[in-house]
Formats: C-alpha cells, structure tokens, sequence
C-alpha cells in the first residue's frame, strides 16, 4: 500500500483530485436552482458537460508522468498496467465528478454521453502525453474540445459525427466508435510507451 501512495503523491493525484472536486462544486454552485443549466430533454446535452469533462481530464492529466522520466523507464516494476490504470482511473473520475454533479442537480447529459465522452477524452490526454509530454498532456483534450465548439458543425454523415463525437447524442454509432478508438488509442500507447521525455 506504500507503494501506492507514493506513487499518487508522484503523480500529482491529490492535487488533480482537488481540482477535478472544486470544478464540479463550482459547477454545482452556479447550477443548483436547476432550469438555466440543465439539458432541456432528456436525451440532450448541455454544453456545460463537455467543459466540465475535459477540464477532469485536463487537471489529471498532468500526473501521467512522474517527476523523473529516466527513472521511471529503469524502475523494475511493470508500468503497462499502472499507466493504463491511471489513465482509465482519470476518466472514471472526471465522469463520476459531472454525474455526482447531476445526482444533486440539473441533468447536463445522458449516461452514457458522459461515459462515452470522457472516455474519448482520456485517450487523447493519452496520446498528448506520448507525443507532448505530460506537462502538455492537456493540449490534445482541450484543443478537440475548441475545436469540436467553435468549428461550424460538419455534415452529420459517419466522418461528420467521428471528428465531432463529443457533441452527438447518445446512440450515435460513429461518435461511439471514435470515442472508443481514441481511448484504445491513447491510453494504450501511453501504457506502452510512457510519457515523452
């Protein structure tokens, strides 16, 4: 269980921990009366739910690498399996942050978008990390996300709703194969790989 500690503590976790809590208390607070923030039907999204998601993934991100990165890579443990259980941990939180939010206020989005989303986003703060650098991870899940907000729509054929799967409703095929190719993607090859040095 030490070991588990230390390695959180190398990793930023409760301060990431922090920062994904005090973003959804801040989403909460400006939500509680319901109404103006909340999704209007039941299977739409607001976008308060893309922020909230990516900016989880965001304040985890930065602990996909530890402080030193030459001696993570001569350390004799297995780091596959931690890598990819950080990243995936770092996406059920970010999830579990915006559905606590809605079990105690307006709903922003369905389940499964939260689901689906967040785990998109963890696969592109994968790939920052092994391409970027952890201390850049956040780049790739923020850039899709302004991307994805302020790009006019694309056509709502199969590559339109793939690049813009963040924003489609719950069901769409295409969006839910993306979000699971980027995870694959990202959280494999920053298990594999590591973080860039």
């Amino acid at each position: 269980m030490r070991w588990l500690m230390l390695y959180a503590r190398s990793r930023q976790v409760p301060t990431s921990a922090a920062a994904v809590t005090l973003i959804a208390l801040v989403v909460w607070a400006f939500n509680r009366g319901g109404g103006t923030g909340a999704a209007d039907a039941a299977d739409s999204i607001n976008p308060v739910a893309y922020f909230v998601l990516a900016a989880g993934v965001a304040a985890g991100s930065v602990g996909l690498g530890g402080q030193d990165p030459a001696l993570d890579r001569t350390a004799a443990i297995r780091w596959a399996p931690r890598r990819a259980a950080h990243a995936l941990l770092i996406g059920a939180v970010a999830g579990a942050a915006l559905l606590a939010v809605q079990a105690v206020g307006p709903k922003f989005a369905p389940t499964e978008v939260v689901v689906r989303d967040s785990a998109g986003l963890v696969g592109l703060a994968g790939l920052g990390v092994v391409l970027c650098g952890a201390h850049l991870a956040w780049t790739l899940p923020t850039g899709w996300l302004a991307i994805t907000v302020l790009v006019p729509p694309m056509p709502p054929n199969v590559v339109g709703k793939s690049l813009g799967w963040m924003v489609y409703p719950a069901g769409t095929e295409a969006s839910t194969w993306a979000a699971v190719a980027l995870l694959v993607t990202g959280a494999g090859a920053y298990a594999l790989a590591g973080p860039r040095r």
